[in-house]
C-alpha cells in the first residue's frame, strides 16, 4: 500500500484528496504541524508527497528542499500560483511534477498513480521490506533472517507484510483483520491472536526476538 502525504493547509481540500487518496488504495496522511513538516515526513514515510506553496511558517518550496536532503520521494505541488517563474522554482527545488488549482481530483490521483508506477518499478525485481535484518519478499512471500529461510502460512505472511509496511507504526487489530478479511477468508478476534501467536513464536525460532511487540489496547508494531 502507497503512502501518500498531503502538505496542505486548506483542510477542506487536504481532506478530500486523503479520501480520494483512500478510495484508490493509499494510506493517507495530512500535515498538522507546518511548523515542523520534515519531523512528520520522517515519522510517516511516504512513497509521495503533494506539496502546496503557500503555507504557515514556511513555504512549500523550503520543505521540498529539506525532504530532498533524505528522499529522492516523488513531490508534487499542488497551487494555484500556476505562473511559469512558480512551475520553473519548484522543478528546480526537485519538485517532479506542477497541478494547478483546481484540478479534477479524479486527473490528480490518476497522475499519482502513473508517477508512483514509474518510480517504483517492481516489474523487474519484486519488492523487499527489511527491518533488523529480516527481508520480507513481496514477490515469493518468503521471509528470510540471517541466511535462513523462514516458512510462513498465507495468513502469518499478510499479518507480517501489513506489519512490516507499517513499521515503526502501530497497526490496529481492526486493520490486521481487514487485511485478511479482503482474501475472503472470514477472521475473527481469536483467529488472528493464534496466527500472531504463531508467527511469534517461528520468528522467535529464527531469532527474531521481540520483533513484534504489543501495545495493549491499541494492536501491534514492528519497531
Amino acid at each position: 500500500m502507497y503512502r501518500l502525504m498531503i502538505v496542505e493547509d486548506d483542510r477542506g481540500i487536504a481532506g478530500e484528496i486523503c479520501r480520494q487518496g483512500e478510495s484508490w488504495g493509499m494510506e493517507c496522511r495530512t500535515v498538522g504541524d507546518f511548523r515542523d513538516v520534515l519531523a512528520e515526513f520522517r515519522a510517516f514515510e511516504p512513497h509521495i508527497v503533494l506539496m502546496d506553496i503557500g503555507l504557515p511558517f514556511f513555504n512549500g518550496y523550503h520543505w521540498c528542499a529539506e525532504i530532498r536532503r533524505l528522499s529522492t520521494a516523488p513531490i508534487v505541488f499542488i497551487s494555484s500560483a500556476s505562473d511559469d517563474m512558480n512551475i520553473v522554482m519548484a522543478m528546480n527545488m526537485g519538485a517532479d511534477d506542477f497541478i494547478a488549482k483546481p484540478f479534477s481530483m479524479e486527473v490528480l490521483m490518476a497522475k499519482l498513480q502513473a508517477l508512483l508506477r514509474r518510480t517504483y518499478d517492481f516489474a523487474s525485481a519484486p519488492p523487499v521490506l527489511e527491518h533488523r535484518g529480516a527481508a520480507l519478499n513481496t514477490g515469493d512471500e518468503s521471509l528470510s533472517f540471517n541466511g535462513r529461510s523462514v516458512e510462513l502460512t498465507k495468513n502469518e505472511y499478510r499479518i507480517l507484510l501489513c506489519l512490516m509496511e507499517s513499521r515503526g507504526r502501530v497497526v490496529s487489530r481492526q486493520k490486521l483483520m481487514e487485511r485478511l478479511w479482503k482474501t475472503c477468508e472470514f477472521v475473527d478476534e481469536n483467529t488472528l491472536t493464534v496466527n500472531i501467536n504463531r508467527l511469534r513464536r517461528k520468528l522467535e525460532g529464527a531469532g527474531l526476538e521481540g520483533f513484534i511487540a504489543t501495545r495493549v489496547g491499541e494492536g501491534y508494531i514492528v519497531e
